[in-house]
């Protein structure tokens, strides 16, 4: 066993090679766990099993929804979305605050609850003094902020590649983002 004093007398290229050695003696792959396999799986035929079934469901819609209803709790439904939205959007603004991995998954919710709240103020107040500026709004604020948390995401993502990649003592250039496997950075993905 070596002591800390030790491994910081090592050149930076036997550091690297260390740290790639016991990386290389622990490095399994948790999606080949046979319970995480079959998760997945599980996983897998559920949305696809959920697209199917909305495939058909959307077409129903399409023919059958009336043009014009009057809801009953249009308001609670409404307010309930924005609480919804706020929250998401705080949540994501104390995760990057801490420095927190699960921004990205903030990032992810809060941009795409957005772009349902543009797409809904938009489609609702069609033909109404309203249009005008739920347009405007959708236009300028929340479907930039929507993408600006996208990009935000996307950019998380590189940079703990980055991390995992200089931490693991990796040369070359670091994969593309499509390419990055779940729990390894150096094996391009495969198909299964």
């Amino acid at each position: 066993m070596l002591a800390p004093e030790e491994v910081r007398q090592l050149s930076v290229e036997q550091r690297t090679e260390l740290l790639r050695t016991l990386l290389a003696a622990e490095d399994l792959d948790p999606l080949e766990d046979p319970r995480n396999r079959r998760r997945r799986v599980l996983a897998l035929v559920l949305l696809i099993a959920c697209c199917v079934w909305l495939i058909p469901w959307t077409g129903v819609l399409a023919f059958t929804l009336p043009q014009h209803f009057t809801a009953g709790q249009w308001a609670v439904a409404w307010i309930g979305f924005d609480v919804g939205l706020t929250l998401a959007i705080a949540a994501t603004a104390f995760a990057i605050w801490k420095r927190l991995q699960i921004a990205i998954f903030g990032q992810i919710v809060a941009g795409t609850l957005l772009i349902c709240d543009a797409w809904f103020d938009v489609w609702l107040s069609w033909g109404s003094g309203e249009f005008p500026l739920s347009l405007v709004t959708a236009l300028v604020g929340e479907l930039p902020l929507a993408a600006l948390l996208f990009f935000g995401a996307r950019q998380l993502v590189l940079l703990t590649v980055h991390a995992l990649w200089v931490r693991e003592g990796r040369n070359g250039p670091e994969p593309r983002l499509r390419q990055v496997r779940l729990f390894a950075a150096d094996r391009p993905a495969r198909r299964r």
